[in-house]
């Protein structure tokens, strides 16, 4: 028998709603929209809900407009029915209900990350700490301590016990066979790297180590070291070694395939380093795929370094497309129809939800002198009950806006009016009101979704403003400027 789906909406998006769902595909009887009788959809609250939407609810679970701001589990509690907060837009309402009406699931992967601190050396032990739970609060599942050739490391055991006594994993990274040694001693979990002549480094422990072709690129010398391993009982992982793009890349990928083949059993680790360190492009692709390879070829362990700027969500990046390759694969799927799993950054997968027609529309029906700001193909629209202007250029509005003589008005439309041209030359998703979204290559602010957000700065100032003028002895309520948060509703002109 299908699930039944209520979703919740408002009285102008109700028909637009109707109309997407039933595309969808669902069993004919197993949803329906429930008009909650606000206007606008994003603006329904815990209790107008609770008032109009009687029980009971004959559903499984309840789909909400995404910008609502209600304690979802607060109405889970009323009804005995799960509520799910839907896409933000309903142009994403077919991706949100694709696979089985439910939002990808991300907790799986299958891919070990070992973050390294190649800096490791010049850091005291309390550094190293700390940046091991950065990297591993990042995605980081194996901490390496990366040595360096000629830098004294007199610490080198001190840090790996204080990670270990952390709740770290530790590798142990260096091209000096005594420092491998001496992180072997201390109980590090891995070293790299060993090859077959001198796999009598771990004899009689527990650590791994991570086993490479020598002389590089001679793949049977690498076989023959796994061989030599499996005779002693030693656990390892191997890796072909990944280089640079015009220094071997290509012939390096055929290794790892090549590898595959002959030892279809085989544990293998990648370096991803050369390519996204060593390559002048957005390393969220290139990470993508590499992980995408890796999880073709059951690659199963990464060593992931950041160096350059450009690299500095490494960590994250692999940490995404781990459960997105996981996800597509189990689904027996393209890594394509997840809305991206915060690795696409610059340009939105469907950056326009609305065409400029439909904008046009809504805008002649506008009765108030809120400025709405909206972002189409055909430009940044800006419209109130006074009218309604596309622009490509925002300096091209400011004299048709009349707020001159309005500085926190004309502040937060610049503010938005920027975003907003950001949004039209990238091919952004814009949301007034709402940050950019730039995936996992930027932080996101932490928002409480079961509250609306309080009263913004500049409307703030305005209404102060206003207030003093009326009475010139009257201060803000609080004696403050605010908290910096923009409100949800629109500025008044």
């Amino acid at each position: 028998m299908a699930e039944k789906l209520i979703f919740l909406t408002g009285r102008l998006a109700e028909e637009r709603l109707t109309a997407i769902v039933a595309g969808v595909g669902l069993e004919e009887g197993s949803w329906r929209v429930a008009n909650i009788g606000t206007k606008v959809a994003a603006l329904m609250t815990e209790a107008i809900v609770k008032n109009r939407l009687k029980p009971p609810l004959e559903a499984d679970r309840v789909i909400v407009p995404g910008r609502t701001r209600m304690n979802l589990d607060s109405l889970k509690a009323h009804y005995g029915v799960a509520f799910e907060r839907g896409p933000d837009e309903l142009f994403d309402l077919p991706t949100y209900l694709g696979r089985g009406g439910k939002p990808p699931d991300f907790s799986k992967h299958e891919l070990r990350i070992f973050a390294e601190i190649i800096e490791a050396p010049q850091l005291t032990v309390p550094q190293i700490i700390a940046k091991a739970a950065l990297l591993a609060g990042k995605g980081a599942d194996v901490i390496d301590i990366g040595c360096q050739p000629d830098a004294p490391f007199p610490h080198l055991e001190d840090a790996v016990r204080a990670l270990l006594a952390a709740g770290h994993k530790v590798s142990v990274d260096s091209g000096d066979a005594s420092e491998l040694r001496r992180g072997i001693q201390a109980g590090a979990n891995y070293v790299l790297s060993l090859d077959e002549t001198n796999l009598d480094l771990v004899a009689g422990t527990r650590c791994v180590p991570v086993l490479v072709p020598k002389p590089h690129g001679d793949l049977g010398s690498l076989v023959r070291a796994i061989d030599m391993a499996r005779a002693l009982g030693i656990a390892y992982l191997a890796d072909p070694i990944l280089d640079p793009i015009h220094f071997g890349f290509t012939t390096s990928l055929e290794r790892y395939a090549e590898l595959r083949r002959q030892r279809p059993d085989v544990e293998i680790l990648m370096g991803t380093g050369n390519l996204t360190e060593l390559t002048e492009a957005d390393s969220g692709g290139l990470t993508a795929l590499l992980v995408g390879i890796c999880s073709e070829l059951a690659i199963r362990n990464v060593l992931v370094v950041q160096v350059s700027p450009h690299t500095r969500r490494t960590i994250e990046e692999h940490d995404a497309a781990r459960r997105l390759m996981y996800r597509a694969r189990e689904d027996g799927s393209l890594p394509k129809g997840y809305g991206g799993a915060g690795l696409i950054g610059l340009h939105d997968l469907n950056p326009f939800p609305q065409p400029g027609a439909e904008i046009a529309e809504a805008a002649a029906a506008i009765r108030d002198d809120n400025f709405r700001i909206q972002v189409a193909d055909d430009g940044i629209h800006i419209y109130s009950r006074q009218g309604h202007m596309i622009v490509t250029d925002p300096f091209a509005a400011f004299p048709k806006l009349d707020v001159a003589g309005d500085g926190s008005h004309a502040f937060y439309l610049g503010y938005e009016l920027a975003k907003a041209e950001i949004a039209l030359a990238l091919g952004k998703r814009y949301a007034q009101d709402n940050p950019l979204d730039f995936g996992i290559a930027a932080d996101k602010a932490s928002e409480d979704l079961t509250q609306c957000a309080p009263v913004g700065e500049t409307l703030k100032a305005k209404r102060d403003a206003a207030a003093l003028a009326r009475h010139p002895s009257a201060r803000p309520e609080d004696g403050s400027e605010g908290q910096g948060t923009r409100a949800l509703d629109l500025e008044p002109k």
